[in-house]
């Protein structure tokens, strides 16, 4: 699966997706093509949040996490915050979604960094009925 099929089968899913996101959310571009000194680049999925009155940014990686993806996404949130900002935005936020991620890693990655970036993790298909049946069980023996 490429990133841009990912991203496919998310739009497909738009509501749905926005709907987990949570509310506020508004989508404004995907692939969003900026301009930085010549080079262009393109942030894989624009979302405008309309009660923290933020851009979102969502870039999607099929491998597992690692800090060239956190600079990038550093990168494109700093721009977002020099050129897209308007009276009465907050700074923009960045959210990196990636297959695998080593949380010490994440977490040195992210030192000394002042934006508002985070790291999750996605599954691409669903867990087997036995693992679900297995995590649902332990989360009520658990009481959660």
């Amino acid at each position: 699966m490429s990133e841009s099929h990912l991203e496919s089968q998310l739009l497909k899913r738009l509501e749905a997706f926005l709907l987990e996101l949570g509310h506020g959310f508004c989508f404004e571009a995907r692939q969003k093509r900026i301009l930085i000194g010549d080079e262009h680049f393109f942030v894989d999925l624009v979302f405008y949040h309309r009660i923290l009155k933020c851009h979102v940014l969502v870039e999607m990686k099929l491998d597992g996490f690692s800090h060239e993806n956190i600079g990038q996404l550093n990168t494109y949130v700093s721009w977002y915050r020099e050129n897209m900002m308007t009276e009465g935005d907050n700074p923009p936020v960045g959210i990196l979604l990636c297959t695998h991620k080593n949380q010490a890693l994440v977490e040195y990655a992210l030192a000394g960094m002042d934006n508002n970036l985070f790291v999750s993790r996605y599954l691409l298909k669903l867990p087997g009925k036995d693992e679900m049946q297995a995590f649902i069980e332990e989360q009520i023996r658990s009481g959660v």
